[in-house]
């Protein structure tokens, strides 16, 4: 997979004019992240579908939290029937600096997730669907089948030891959410572990880089660029991970307690050198390409994550050019 992921930040002409492009552009997979501070990204899915042809589509990623399973599984068949087959189902435990505002961060987890693409697999069998776990359903089932029927591929983004090895026993992919070649390593032996109780029914499996990328002509403009990106990533970022880089702890929960308070501009401006070099591929195209090719050591595929850089336009056409040849 060589993909991207489009925050729907910007109004949906716009947005759907950058679909367009990074299709044009060769990436084979587009995303939208799903933040209910932005706008509605199925909404912004349903409008690219049309507007393209070949580009597979899905969230990046939806959570089982904000929406019922049963309900986000007719949302993948709607768009899986919009885009005559190019859905992907991109599901998580959601991001806990939004999550908090709805009251949701506690009940972030491995089971939640997995338990809902389970059960869109099932509905979109044709089944119908009886669940007492962490959400009920009696009965429950569509009234239609999408094009790809059971075989929509399902990517879990995660980054826990539990979730990947989870990820690699039960999906398609995992979309971890990293940008360093440190990490990926790490995640490669989660994964490896994973497939060690892979059925082999399930198929092939890839770790994709669900890589953070600001990339620009001039270095300094990309990585002022990366800071916003930087700091969620950061104030979401688990324990181990940030002692793997040498980032306080302490300083990343007050990142993310700025983020939930909607203090962005302090959030941001307590962003460091140090976390742009962890958790985002920030520079000159020479300098993506190079941190790509390093990453492709442990990862399968990449999908350019937000912020992109500081031209929007600009920033899909040189990440492609740079690196859609490495995967």
């Amino acid at each position: 997979m060589f993909g991207i992921e489009l925050t729907p930040e910007h109004e949906l002409d716009r947005m759907v004019a950058l679909g367009e492009r990074a299709e044009a552009a060769g990436y084979d997979t587009v995303f939208s992240t799903c933040h209910y501070n932005n706008r509605d990204p199925w909404a912004f899915l349903s409008r690219l579908a049309v507007a393209t042809d070949e580009v597979a589509l899905g969230p990046g990623v939806a959570n089982p939290l904000e929406t019922h399973p049963v309900t986000l599984a007719s949302k993948l068949a709607t768009l899986d029937e919009a885009s005559d087959g190019r859905a992907v189902y991109g599901i998580g435990p959601g991001d806990p600096s939004t999550l908090a505002n709805l009251g949701l961060a506690d009940d972030r987890g491995l089971r939640p997730v997995l338990e809902a693409f389970k059960t869109a697999q099932q509905l979109w069998a044709g089944e119908r669907v009886d669940h007492d776990g962490t959400f009920q359903a009696t009965d429950a089932g569509l009234n239609y089948e999408p094009p790809q029927g059971a075989n929509i591929p399902v990517v879990v983004g995660g980054e826990g030891p539990h979730m990947c090895r989870m990820a690699a026993k039960h999906a398609d992919g995992l979309l971890y959410n990293g940008s360093h070649p440190k990490d990926l390593a790490w995640a490669r032996d989660q994964v490896d572990d994973g497939l060690a109780d892979r059925p082999d029914h399930r198929g092939d499996f890839d770790l994709i880089a669900y890589s953070a990328v600001s990339i620009a002509e001039e270095p300094e403009a990309a990585r002022e660029a990366a800071r916003p990106a930087v700091a969620y990533i950061t104030a979401s970022a688990a324990p181990p991970v940030l002692a793997r880089h040498g980032v306080d702890r302490a300083t990343a929960e007050a990142i993310g307690d700025d983020i939930s308070a909607g203090e962005f501009s302090a959030a941001f401006d307590a962003v460091t050198d140090e976390m742009i070099d962890a958790f985002c591929i920030a520079g000159t195209p020479a300098d993506v390409r190079e941190r790509a090719e390093a990453l492709a050591e442990y990862a399968d595929g990449l999908v350019v994550v937000s912020p992109l850089g500081p031209d929007l336009e600009q920033a899909v056409d040189l990440a492609a050019d740079a690196v859609g040849d490495v995967f």
